[in-house]
C-alpha cells in the first residue's frame, strides 16, 4: 500500500493517471501540504524548547517546555512517517524550517526580552491544532507552560533581559 502522498501513484479507482494523483485530487494534496506543516511544526517543538530551556536555566518556565520537548521528541518519528513518502516537499519545509531556526536562535531571540521569546515559543505549539487525538496530551503540557508566564511576573528584572544579556552570562539558576 502506498502512503497517502506518494506522488508515483499512477492508478486511482483502477484507472490508468497521466498526472500525479495529487494533482487529480486538491484533497490529497491539501492532505499532504498540511502533514508536511504538522511534521515541521513538531520538528520546531523539539528543537525551540530545548533552546528556549537552556535560555532559562533550572526554572518552572524551563521545565515545562522541556516537557513539551519530550513530548515532540516521543511523536517525532510517526510525524516524519508521514512526509517521507514526500521527498521534495519534506526537504524544502525542512530547509526552510532550519533557516528559520538558525535565525530565531542567533538574532531573533537575542533581541527579544526572553518572555516574549517563551511566548514565541508557545505560539509554535498552537499550530498543529487540528490533531485532537494528539492534541489532548500535548494540550495539557502547553497549559503548564503557559501557566509558567507568572514566573516572568514573579521576576521582572530577569523577564525584561534580553536574550543577547542571558546568552553572554549563561542560564540563569
Amino acid at each position: 500500500m502506498r502512503a497517502p502522498c506518494d506522488r508515483s501513484a499512477t492508478t486511482a479507482c483502477g484507472m490508468q493517471l497521466a498526472v500525479p494523483i495529487d494533482v487529480v485530487n486538491p484533497l490529497r494534496r491539501l492532505y499532504c501540504k498540511l502533514t508536511r506543516e504538522l511534521a515541521q511544526s513538531e520538528r520546531s517543538a523539539f528543537l525551540h524548547t530545548r533552546r528556549e530551556a537552556r535560555r532559562l536555566g533550572d526554572t518552572p518556565p524551563a521545565r515545562a517546555l522541556r516537557a513539551v520537548g519530550a513530548h515532540a521528541a516521543a511523536s517525532r518519528r510517526r510525524f516524519d512517517a508521514l512526509v517521507e513518502s514526500q521527498p521534495i516537499g519534506a526537504m524544502l519545509g525542512r530547509r526552510f524550517g532550519e533557516l528559520f531556526s538558525v535565525l530565531r536562535n542567533l538574532v531573533f531571540d537575542r533581541i527579544l526580552d526572553v518572555e516574549r521569546s517563551y511566548r514565541g515559543t508557545l505560539l509554535g505549539f498552537h499550530h498543529v491544532a487540528f490533531c485532537d487525538a494528539w492534541l489532548e496530551e500535548r494540550r495539557a503540557l502547553v497549559e503548564n507552560a503557559e501557566r509558567e508566564l507568572r514566573w516572568f511576573a514573579d521576576l521582572p528584572r530577569r523577564a525584561i533581559h534580553s536574550g543577547l544579556h542571558a546568552a553572554f552570562e549563561g542560564a540563569p539558576e
